[in-house]
């Protein structure tokens, strides 16, 4: 365990450290991905969920799809993506995220979803006929797709993951004692059973945890430990950074150096790959996880 000081105090931490400042997006990649997005009238990850490392990742070409719409039916404590009734979704999705994926000339491409619990198969259908549809325009792509939580319907987790796709991963998000704050929907036991089934279909798992809300060094040791037991085999952890002020205040920046901490704690556990560092998020430099 490492002790360092943190930048905290009782009314939160106001200024981000330097060490959280990104460049603004630029360049011609950038304007490229952005223009086949609205375009085909996609949605990403990371616009609604206002990723710090979209100017990067767009820079290089590459972006995070969000199928099924834009509006979730959870309102987790920390996202950005709206919450509300989901509008009916576009039919012509699959084949629509395959055209851009295709002219984007990527060679790695991630999927995530809204939360869609009003739909029977949560939303199942649409990321098989996603993920077959990429596939067969793009056979040489891999594919890794971050699934939502399918509320025990395995029947869905199924469907969801067997349609070729090379990643599986589900975010835990954040530590057990702090899951009814952070995800009040989502139950800790519950995604780590989605991570141990997926795992058993013979996919590589991932999973991802934000740092900063108030969590404790052990309890990030003890979800380390649950993961590695229910099969996971990729950890991303990442800073907590506040969307907007209804959202949960950051509790602290969390140091470099702890960060570096976890990574080894990590790969001392058992994980095959871990990343860690502030601006890490699930999908950063996804293509290294397969």
């Amino acid at each position: 365990m490492i002790d360092l000081p943190v930048i905290s105090s009782s009314q939160k931490p106001r200024r981000k450290p330097a060490w959280l400042k990104v460049k603004l997006p630029t360049g011609e990649n950038y304007k490229r991905v952005r223009s086949l997005v609205n375009e085909y009238q996609l949605h990403t990850i990371c616009e609604s969920g206002s990723c710090p490392n979209m100017g990067e990742c767009w820079g290089a070409g590459t972006a995070t799809f969000m199928i099924l719409g834009n509006v979730c039916t959870r309102s987790c404590n920390f996202c950005a993506v709206m919450t509300g009734r989901p509008l009916e979704y576009d039919l012509e999705e699959p084949q629509k995220v395959a055209e851009a994926i295709r002219r984007m000339n990527v060679k790695h491409a991630v999927l995530t979803s809204v939360n869609r619990d009003e739909l029977p198969d949560k939303g199942a259908e649409i990321w098989y006929q996603t993920v077959r549809a990429i596939k067969n325009t793009t056979p040489h792509v891999t594919i890794e797709t971050l699934i939502p939580d399918t509320r025990s319907n395995w029947t869905a987790l199924e469907r969801m993951i067997s349609a070729g796709q090379e990643v599986v991963s589900h975010n835990m998000e954040t530590v057990k004692a702090l899951y009814r704050m952070v995800r009040p929907q989502a139950k800790y036991e519950r995604s780590l059973e989605q991570i141990q089934r997926t795992k058993a279909y013979g996919k590589r798992t991932k999973s991802g945890l934000m740092v900063g809300l108030g969590e404790k060094q052990e309890q990030v040791f003890q979800l380390m430990d649950d993961l590695v037991a229910h099969g996971c085999d990729v950890l991303t952890i990442g800073q907590y950074l506040q969307p907007t002020k209804m959202h949960l205040a950051v509790e602290e920046y969390v140091h470099p150096d702890i960060f570096a901490m976890y990574k080894e704690e990590g790969l001392k556990r058992g994980f095959e790959i871990v990343e860690s560092s502030p601006l890490v998020r699930s999908s950063y430099h996804a293509e290294r996880h397969l």
